[in-house]
């Protein structure tokens, strides 16, 4: 089994008998790199000083240290080591348990057949060489994967943007032995297929720790190093390619000064170019190897499904704090539609609140006072929530506001007809509806005139008296639901003390506590809502919401209510 000097295995032969021991060297010496000892003493001194040995033969009969006990200390520093017995005498049973531990391979007794000798020798070496080598390959992948799940748990902890690509940098950077590390963000050219760097750029230039010089050691060892064909190229010219291409550029410039070796990797994902990777060494580091080269692109795959994953939630992160945003203008918007300044009357006092359960919402209300000196009030409930329904509101308010500003102050059924007929298009297309209640209140004479468009019935009650409540049934389907609303006008007379209350379902279908105490909970409703009033000495909305709020662990829907009271 011819070798070159460079490739010769290793073989120790340990034998108190100087003839032996010559006798071996000279048997094996052309086709391995031999090492002699005469005691198992300074076999074992050989072992500390040179390592590793392909195999041992060793003489199972020497002074104070038998072969077999010699070779059983080189089992854990040497567990690839082939050991093989010499023996002049038939202990079998030591022999028999020593083959069984897997401390000796084979043994041969004295005096040997040469031929016999070096086949098993033979058979020992083709055994350690493929030992060694899978011993090796193991070694070598779980090195890569422990190096790999680093560098990509030190990517993942992070879902910030920028964080990530410092991240990124620093990781790969310093677990690959880089002098320095840049990671350079791309972008589309509007219009084109083509890329561009953006001008930021993170980057890594601290010394590599111990552990990450040794973590890269160890990827090659006891492997031929197999470099990629690495052209000249300047670091403009390896851009240009990697942003064309998308394929990893190395290149070693030995003209520069002090000379490097650059490794541009890009980072895409779904076909993406999302980054470009750029790690340098400097000349008095080894350039990188293709097998550390395929492991940085099996992580360069991980980081840019992060990087995608940090720019989408940098994305939504964007897009929710500009929702949010433009959420708060159309909160204070709508706000300034509601707010109003309640006409000061001395036969009667209003009060309204309204909360929506978002930030914009679909119940609005309305008090207007008529140059006649009708007093309207109105309280209406867009369905859904939200912006769809802030905007129906909006809508709804304008147009109701246009026509109770007629000269003549109309009557309320009239009203509801004409909001259907502006609104019924828009509502029936986008599968919305409103419920309203509109009442016109004239205070020379105390007359009450109500259209009620689906709206829960309004409530009229005495201050002075403590019966149960008049509920104003009078009342026909919402708007949006029939091309023309028709319903008849409902009329009441109030009277000194009297209250009229106008409240949204957001109210009476709130959830809150049970008034008793017990485990569980049940929606108000207006029976509910009553009781709650009969506890307030004088009659507070905002008291009264607050009280409601304070029993309700989520404002599920829009919450309104407005009240008139006559002096």
């Amino acid at each position: 089994m011819p070798l070159t000097e460079k490739s010769k295995l290793k073989l120790m032969v340990v034998d108190d008998e100087s003839d032996n021991l010559d006798l071996l060297y000279r048997t094996f010496r052309r086709d391995f790199e031999v090492f002699k000892a005469a005691s198992a003493m300074e076999a074992l001194q050989i072992l500390d000083r040179v390592g590793e040995m392909s195999i041992i033969i060793s003489d199972q009969r020497m002074p104070k240290m038998s072969g077999i006990e010699f070779l059983s200390r080189t089992v854990e520093p040497f567990p690839d080591t082939i050991r093989i017995v010499l023996t002049g005498y038939t202990d079998v049973e030591d022999l028999v348990s020593a083959i069984n531990t897997g401390k000796v391979f084979k043994y041969i007794t004295k005096p040997w057949n040469p031929d016999e000798l070096r086949s098993v020798v033979q058979q020992a070496s083709e055994t350690y060489q493929v030992l060694k080598h899978r011993t090796i390959e193991l070694r070598r992948a779980l090195r890569r994967e422990s190096l790999f799940n680093a560098v990509t748990t030190a990517i993942r902890e992070s879902l910030d943007y920028r964080s990530m690509l410092q991240t990124i940098a620093s990781a790969i950077g310093q677990t690959f032995g880089a002098d320095n590390c840049i990671l350079r963000p791309v972008e589309t050219i509007s219009g084109t297929a083509q890329y561009r760097l953006l001008p930021e750029a993170f980057s890594y230039s601290l010394p590599p720790t111990a552990e990450a010089l040794a973590s890269i050691a160890s990827l090659s060892a006891d492997a031929p190093v197999e470099l990629l064909d690495a052209p000249c190229l300047t670091e403009a010219e390896a851009l240009r390619s990697v942003l064309q291409n998308h394929q990893t550029q190395i290149s070693q410039c030995s003209g520069e000064h002090p000379p490097r070796c650059q490794l541009l990797v890009p980072l895409t994902y779904q076909q993406e170019l999302l980054a470009v990777l750029m790690l340098y060494r400097n000349g008095l580091a080894p350039p990188w190897t293709t097998e550390e080269i395929e492991l940085l692109n099996g992580v360069a795959e991980q980081a840019a499904l992060a990087i995608s994953q940090a720019k989408l939630y940098q994305r939504i992160q964007q897009q929710t704090e500009q929702m949010r945003s433009e959420l708060a203008v159309a909160h204070q918007i709508q706000s300034n539609l509601l707010r109003q300044e309640f006409p000061e009357m001395d036969s009667a006092r209003v009060q309204a609140c309204c909360y929506p359960a978002r930030e914009v919402g679909g119940d609005f209300f309305e008090v207007y006072q008529h140059p006649q000196g009708d007093l309207w009030l109105a309280v209406g409930d867009v369905s859904g929530k939200g912006v769809p329904a802030a905007l129906f509101m909006a809508s709804a308010i304008s147009v109701l506001r246009r026509e109770l500003a007629q000269e003549a102050s109309p009557d309320p059924d009239i009203v509801m007809r004409h909001l259907n007929n502006s609104l019924s298009d828009n509502l029936v297309g986008s599968n919305c509806f409103i419920t309203m209640v509109l009442a016109r209140y004239r205070p020379a004479t105390g007359q009450l005139r109500y259209a009620n468009a689906g709206h829960i019935y309004p409530l009229v009650w005495s201050r002075s008296e403590t019966d149960a409540p008049n509920y104003l049934k009078v009342r026909g389907v919402p708007l949006g639901i029939l091309p023309v609303w028709k319903a008849a006008a409902g009329e009441e007379t109030l009277r000194s003390n009297d209250v009229l209350l106008l409240a949204s379902d957001g109210i009476t279908e709130a959830t809150v506590v049970d008034a008793n105490h017990r485990n569980g909970s049940a929606m108000l409703q207006q029976e509910g809502l009553w009781g709650l009033i009969q506890q307030q000495e004088l009659l507070d909305l905002s008291k009264l919401m607050s009280q409601i709020q304070s029993h309700t662990a989520i404002q599920e829907d829009d919450q309104t209510i407005l009240a008139l009271e006559v002096l």
